[in-house]
């Protein structure tokens, strides 16, 4: 097992598991007031090794991605601690997120690779640890192709040989709300031995292909919905609809899709 870094064990100092479930609790509140839900597409998350220290990584499709892990990780991870990097000048701005386990590193530049191998290789250290990265490491979209990762992902995976790397596509698509969805897709576990710059971009780009073919469909029978948002568009716009269903006796449903669920 490896030593854990003075970088790695300065990270993990400042992280407060009070701050972090607070944290998590207000970005649950945010993402249900800002998406219609928050939905995982079918069959869910995948089965994992225990005590096995675990990198999921994705695409980068918007701001939201990093509002997104922390929920992820207090709903689907809670017996684990979780990390991750962030462009440090950003991180100057947003200096609580420090004691969620985001570390600050320089996004370009050899210095910078470097800090994210020796921080993430000792946060590792631990199998009840994991890492959330940004893999492409700047904001693309969803359908662009092909996808490009930086290649500090497979430099790290190559020193923790015990780890596990788990892909996860993200997309914000709009269907027949006024708020958009936030959509997620879990691929299947990848080995760090097996993790080669070229098997994690083709894992990843699958995932993220399945998961356009579920957005397009715009069915939530294709997902299990982990946050429900507030449908419906509000306002004057409702009001309508609210004295009708009153007139007739019937409690509002406020989804502007009315189709019954198959």
């Amino acid at each position: 097992m490896s030593r854990v870094s003075p970088a790695a064990g300065a990270v993990m100092a400042q992280r407060s598991a009070l701050a972090t479930a607070f944290f998590t609790w207000v970005m649950q509140r945010q993402i249900a007031g800002s998406f219609n839900a928050l939905r995982i597409a079918r069959p869910g998350l995948p089965e994992l090794p225990a005590n096995t220290p675990l990198v999921v990584y994705s695409n980068h499709p918007a701001w939201w991605d990093p509002a997104l892990y922390i929920v992820l990780a207090g709903q689907l991870f809670a017996d684990r601690d979780s990390y991750g990097p962030m462009d440090a000048a950003a991180l100057d701005q947003y200096r609580i997120l420090r004691r969620v386990g985001i570390f600050g590193i320089d996004t370009e530049g050899y210095r910078g690779a470097a800090r994210f191998l020796r921080v993430a290789e000792g946060l590792l250290a631990s199998p009840d640890r994991m890492l959330w990265v940004t893999a492409q490491g700047a904001f693309a979209d969803p359908r662009a192709r092909p996808l490009t990762l930086r290649p500090g992902l497979a430099r790290l995976l190559a020193r923790v040989p015990n780890a596990v790397a788990v892909p996860l596509a993200i997309e914000y698509p709009f269907w027949q709300e006024k708020q958009p969805e936030a959509l997620c897709r879990f691929g299947t576990p990848i080995a760090a031995n097996q993790a080669s710059a070229e098997a994690l971009t083709t894992a990843l780009t699958e995932q993220m292909d399945r998961l356009a073919d579920s957005a397009m469909m715009r069915s939530p029978d294709d997902f299990d919905t982990l946050i429900a948002g507030r449908a419906g568009v509000g306002g004057v716009y409702d009001l309508g609809r609210r004295v009708k269903a009153a007139l007739q006796g019937r409690a509002f449903d406020a989804r502007h899709d009315q189709t019954p669920p198959r």
